[in-house]
């Protein structure tokens, strides 16, 4: 079936009946010519279509934060203990960037201070995928165009995409306000933390909106959202960073840091939570604005124009794989070069931080798996960016799915390239970019803590070894995406994100929980070395690195066999 067919199938037949889109209900010529028209059943298809996500985000943000609430009531039952913990956060710049000021020493400031704004962050992430989904990526491939065919208003596919982005944000936020009592935290306090992250959310919310009517095409849109949210990171991190002799101020002009200046459990100032809601209702306003100066399929900002003649580069399939994702793997490394700088530099103090905490000295001590401090949290900062590099590689693989189903893999297999050399272009972006994400980790922390401890050169030689011998692990998990693309094509997204699912529960919560060896030895990162301070065997590199292999080669094995489409 055709691409056409298969979105008029999906949109005119089973999915829209089942809304019930071209019902009765919208029949009536009243509602022919509302704006709004169809609304109601655009939001249910739209949450039906992310039934599976929308909650697991959700639980993701709730449980982070209720759970480190818990966690900072068993780690710090003492209020010397806090006060020490407090101090040592609120005295490190490096501490300050990563997770913002302090405000008090009790459990819920901590709560704050450590989960406030990174929940923020994930609150807005959640909202800017869901809006550019419904809206920017349904245009882009002519499912909106089909769906105004019907009696739909024009605003109704905004208006849903914005209702389904504030139905997370919402459950978050009531979940939250109920859960965080629950732990002891007092119930103001714990609403105002609620209200700061779902106001956060919504800010974004406005944002993302503004985005899809701007750019022509879904990934430009999300990186335009995803580049405003960087950007208030960074101001807040510089502002925070800087303490109250340099340019503090820098830290009111990010919605994350509102989250923050509300003082949730600490003299909570309400009137702060309307300036994330004026920039909801701002960017709401003005979406409405610009969608309506704009003709459908269109952006306000103007395309590019292309070269007469197409590079040398595009001429075989590697050069175009790395067209298509050079853009996301730059966005991936200019987050990683920030976060493992401040995670490095952070280290210098870390000693003084754990020292707050036996408890949570052993926890670094596990991650890390040896006993020095300050090696046990440099090599757990390793092992963290192994698994994100995880993520990459698997995304990066999986792109050959989207190209497939999206029937651009047709067009490109027209030609004279065959279909293993096809998936080996991507395949070859995800196995570089791995690489390239994991020595960007161990430099930026070498040098983070290198230049606070005066042995930059040392140090940044050290922690690049720590980080490549994460690598094969890396990409062992990337592997088995390449094989279920190619023997089950059907599954390969919710199985290859359900495989680095489990790895990182595993290295999370595998030894706390007490889990059989058995068990363990299922992710490739239990296996891996812990460096620095650990010992690198060959051994397991090889088996590592023989299993990857091994999956990639059954994989395009079967991808040589099976249909296309």
């Amino acid at each position: 079936m055709t691409r056409a067919g298969r979105v008029s199938g999906g949109l005119a037949g089973p999915g829209l009946a089942g809304a019930g889109l071209a019902g009765a209900g919208l029949a009536g010529a009243g509602l022919a010519g509302a704006g709004l028209a169809g609304t109601g059943q655009l939001t249910r298809l739209a949450l039906r279509r992310d039934r599976i996500a929308l909650p697991a985000s959700v639980y993701v943000i709730v449980a982070a934060v209720a759970g480190t609430a818990y966690t900072f009531k068993k780690l710090y039952p003492t209020a010397a203990g806090r006060a020490a913990l407090a101090a040592t956060g609120e005295g490190n710049p490096a501490l300050r960037f990563l997770y913002g000021r302090l405000y008090g020493s009790s459990i819920g400031a901590l709560t704050t201070w450590r989960y406030g704004i990174w929940a923020g962050i994930f609150a807005a992430l959640v909202a800017i995928f869901v809006v550019v989904r419904h809206t920017r990526t349904d245009e882009e491939a002519g499912r909106l165009e089909l769906v105004g065919s019907a009696v739909v208003g024009r605003d109704a596919p905004l208006v849903a995409a914005l209702l389904t982005a504030i139905t997370p944000i919402l459950a978050v936020t009531v979940l939250l306000a109920v859960a965080l009592p629950f732990t002891g935290l007092p119930a103001t306090g714990s609403a105002m933390l609620a209200l700061g992250i779902g106001a956060c959310g919504l800010a974004f919310t406005g944002i993302a909106a503004v985005a899809a009517q701007l750019s022509a095409t879904a990934r430009a849109a999300r990186g335009i959202a995803l580049g405003a949210l960087g950007v208030a990171f960074m101001l807040r991190g510089v502002g925070d960073a800087a303490g109250a002799g340099g340019p503090s101020w820098l830290s009111w002009l990010s919605p994350l840091a509102w989250i923050q200046f509300a003082r949730p459990f600490a003299a909570e100032r309400w009137w702060v939570l309307a300036l994330p809601l004026a920039v909801f209702a701002l960017g709401v306003a003005a979406a409405f604005r610009l969608a309506d100066r704009r003709d459908l399929g269109a952006g306000l900002l103007p395309g590019r124009p292309g070269r007469p003649a197409a590079s040398r580069l595009l001429s075989g399939p590697f050069g175009l794989a790395w067209r298509l994702q050079r853009g996301a793997l730059a966005g991936w490394v200019a987050g990683y070069a920030v976060t493992f700088a401040a995670s490095g530099a952070a280290a210098k103090g870390i000693g003084q931080l754990f020292g707050t905490s036996t408890a949570l000295q052993r926890e670094f001590t596990r991650l890390g798996g040896q006993a020095a401090i300050v090696n046990a949290y440099l090599a757990a900062l390793m092992l963290l960016a192994g698994l994100v590099a995880a993520a990459y590689a698997t995304s990066a693989v999986l792109r050959l799915r989207a190209e497939e189903t999206d029937g651009r893999a047709e067009t490109v297999l027209a030609t004279r390239t065959g279909r293993v050399r096809w998936a080996l272009s991507h395949i070859a972006v995800a196995v570089g970019g791995t690489a390239v994400l994991l020595a960007v980790a161990g430099v930026a922390t070498g040098l983070g803590y290198g230049l606070r401890t005066g042995s930059a050169g040392t140090e940044v030689a050290r922690m690049l070894g720590a980080a490549i011998a994460q690598l094969p692990a890396s990409l062992a998990l990337a592997a088995v995406a390449v094989l279920l693309f190619g023997l089950r094509p059907g599954a390969a997204v919710p199985g290859a994100w359900t495989a680095v699912g489990l790895a990182v529960a595993i290295e999370l919560f595998g030894q706390v929980l007490q889990v059989s060896h058995w068990v363990l030895d299922i992710s490739p990162f239990t296996h891996s070395a812990r460096l620095p301070g650990g010992t690198l065997t060959a051994a397991p590199v090889l088996w590592l690195s023989l299993a990857a292999l091994a999956f990639a080669v059954l994989g395009l094995s079967g991808l040589r066999r099976r249909d296309i489409g």
